[in-house]
């Protein structure tokens, strides 16, 4: 819900054209909290995991865009194998903030200590590409209007543009029983899963086009949120095919957002854009939902189940 709002703020803020225009349905692929994404089956590493997911992408010939919270690599300094084999693999990296810090629980001076100390790993690893996008950790840009300016003009200060979400399925609610399960060594679950898994990735493009369709008019190009994890790992050829079944070709984070959807993300200097709930308030609207999974994924390969 929390990507489906965001969404709804991008497209409200471009005024719609006279007439929809049709356009070839496009995808970017964006992955969060590298190098780790915790917690893994028995035996799994970050690099395995990682691994995995840059060769469904080199497969399929899609390009994606990792951001990363390098105090992982602090905690786990082994886990910069995965940093360097996005690099090698061609994809790019930007920022998620050092240490995930939700932006409405720090102040603002500790939001650009978490932009700046996260700068030198991916001047290293990043050089000579475009690394200064960022993303929001929790995609909070804050706990009210001032907050929220704030954090942008420091954003802008660096010379940052936001890697702006506009679908989503919350693949990170499948990351724990994903481990439990493989751990119990309970096939049957994991295919249920797998199951429920390519299930909430269907329906969130109903979702989002339909939103898009709803507020805008036409599709934009979206952009995706997904996770560093075991499971969305596992399971990146069939999203990759489902997607591409589904009418979409990949494109690269940075085509995705020329899109005048996101003006508001690219250049920082403007005002900021009202937030979802104030929009959704003013709009009146009543807007698509995806299936909450939360529930019965929680329960999957539990002591009690």
């Amino acid at each position: 819900m929390r990507s489906l709002l965001i969404f709804t703020s991008l497209v409200l803020l471009a005024p719609p054209t006279a007439q929809a225009r049709e356009a070839p349905l496009e995808i970017a692929i964006t992955i969060d909290d590298l190098p780790v994404h915790a917690p893994y089956p028995p035996g799994v590493t970050p690099d395995q995991v990682s691994k995995q997911m840059l060769a469904a992408f080199t497969a399929a010939g899609v390009p994606a865009y990792g951001v990363v919270n390098a105090v992982r690599l602090q905690e786990q300094p082994e886990s910069r194998a995965v940093l360097e084999g996005w690099r090698a693999a061609g994809m790019r990296l930007g920022s998620h903030g050092w240490s995930h810090q939700q932006l409405r629980d720090i102040r603002i001076d500790q939001f650009e200590q978490e932009l700046v100390k996260n700068e030198p790993v991916l001047q290293e690893v990043g050089r000579g590409t475009d690394w200064h996008w960022f993303r929001y950790p929790y995609l909070d840009e804050g706990k009210d209007s001032a907050q929220r300016a704030a954090a942008r003009s420091i954003l802008s200060k660096h010379g940052y543009k936001v890697a702006a979400v506009t679908m989503g399925f919350g693949d990170w609610q499948w990351t724990t029983p994903y481990a439990r399960c493989v751990a119990a060594n309970d096939t049957a679950s994991i295919r249920e899963l797998e199951r429920m898994y390519l299930a909430a990735a269907k329906e969130s493009i109903a979702v989002s086009r339909g939103t898009a369709q709803k507020l805008y008019g036409r599709d934009i190009p979206y952009v995706l949120l997904m996770h560093v994890s075991a499971m969305s790992s596992r399971m990146m050829p069939q999203v990759i095919k489902l997607y591409r079944d589904a009418g979409f070709r990949f494109v690269t984070l940075m085509d995705a957002e020329r899109d005048r959807a996101y003006r508001g993300y690219i250049d920082l200097k403007r005002p900021a854009p009202p937030s979802p709930q104030e929009l959704a308030e003013q709009e009146h609207l009543q807007l698509p939902h995806g299936t909450d999974f939360s529930v019965t994924l929680n329960g999957m390969c539990t002591a009690d189940h």
